[in-house]
């Protein structure tokens, strides 16, 4: 009766106890979050708009387009002056005024020279060394320009011609054109280019040979002035060749430098179909009509009884006798003189015998 008593007390005491520590299991055990995958982390953050960027101030986009058009206005004014420099002034001058901004930028020091007046040198000095540079730079690019463009304007040397034999001091020298001078290139499509030779060409060359020291000066390449004159000059009348190397190239046109020949100018003479355009000592030229395949044409051989008295006579100067004959054919004109001479000399004959009876 008492075990029974006891045990009915018991066990709901211990139903109790076993009820409040499953209440503090409980209670202590943190609460479990749930399991997300990276994929889905990944597609969250994909699928979440990014936020745009802070738009520029006004400010800042003053600053940039002042500065963009101080550079523009910078570079302008750089190449305005470049240019004017180049059209307006020579190398040599350039360079006078480099050497007087060089002086100008190391200003006067001497031992009075305050503190103040040195540090206003420094500063000037060194704010002017970028022009100074830029500026020695621009010569020295014009310089290589002018140099490349001069080795094809200008003739390729100062003495185009060796010097001429002491014993020959004497000879006058007869430049002559090739093309409408002495031969013409003509071109048809059934046979395309042939070169023919001037009537009378070969005796006026061998004649004047005689007398003068023969060159042939063209405007054409070399290419097709040698060939020619290998056919042409077969018993080496002709003494030198020169070709457009040896023109001066100006405005689009090549024009005979007989300065450069290396011969006294008052002893040259010019002959060429377009002598007084074609080169640069028009008073030194002999016109002649320019040949085109005239059968009948004589222009050389009428030449040739005008250059044998010049270089038989031999004038101090043939520029001024080639002045008396401007505006004339100097052919027909020499002998017009020439029978007028005669006239004259018969007349003082005649009043010679007069006096002497």
């Amino acid at each position: 009766m008492s075990s029974r008593l006891v045990r009915s007390r018991l066990v709901p005491l211990l139903a109790k106890q076993r009820s409040e520590r499953r209440a503090l299991s409980v209670s202590a055990a943190p609460p479990k979050e749930p399991i997300v995958s990276s994929d889905a982390l990944l597609n969250d953050q994909s699928s979440s708009p990014a936020s745009p960027p802070p738009p520029p101030s006004s400010t800042a986009r003053r600053s940039w387009s002042l500065l963009k058009l101080g550079s523009l206005a910078a570079l302008t004014a750089a190449i305005g002056t470049t240019a004017y420099a180049t059209y307006a002034y020579s190398v040599d001058e350039v360079e006078e005024k480099a050497k007087v901004l060089q002086e100008m930028t190391k200003g006067p020091v001497g031992d009075d020279t305050s503190s103040f007046q040195k540090y206003n040198n420094l500063v000037y000095s060194t704010a002017m060394k970028v022009p100074v540079k830029a500026l020695e730079l621009y010569l020295d690019l014009r310089r290589a320009i002018e140099d490349h463009v001069r080795g094809f304007t200008e003739p390729s040397s100062e003495k185009l011609l060796p010097d001429l034999h002491p014993q020959e001091q004497h000879v006058f020298t007869l430049v002559l054109d090739l093309n409408e001078t002495l031969v013409y290139s003509d071109w048809k499509r059934d046979r395309g280019w042939r070169t023919f030779k001037r009537p009378g060409v070969d005796a006026f060359l061998e004649h004047l040979a005689k007398f003068y020291e023969i060159v042939v000066y063209s405007d054409q390449l070399s290419m097709y002035v040698d060939p020619v004159l290998e056919r042409l000059d077969q018993k080496g009348c002709i003494r030198y060749r020169l070709s457009r190397a040896a023109t001066k190239y100006v405005n689009g046109k090549h024009y005979r430098d007989l300065s450069k020949l290396n011969r006294d100018p008052s002893r040259i003479l010019y002959i060429s179909g377009q002598a007084l355009e074609s080169s640069l000592q028009p008073e030194n030229s002999v016109p002649i009509k320019p040949w085109k395949l005239e059968n009948d044409d004589t222009a050389l051989l009428d030449l040739i009884p005008f250059l044998e008295y010049v270089a038989v006579h031999r004038p101090a100067d043939i520029r001024p006798v080639l002045a008396s004959y401007q505006g004339h054919d100097i052919a027909s004109e020499f002998i017009e003189r020439s029978k007028e001479h005669q006239r004259r000399m018969q007349d003082q004959k005649q009043h010679g015998r007069f006096w002497r009876r």
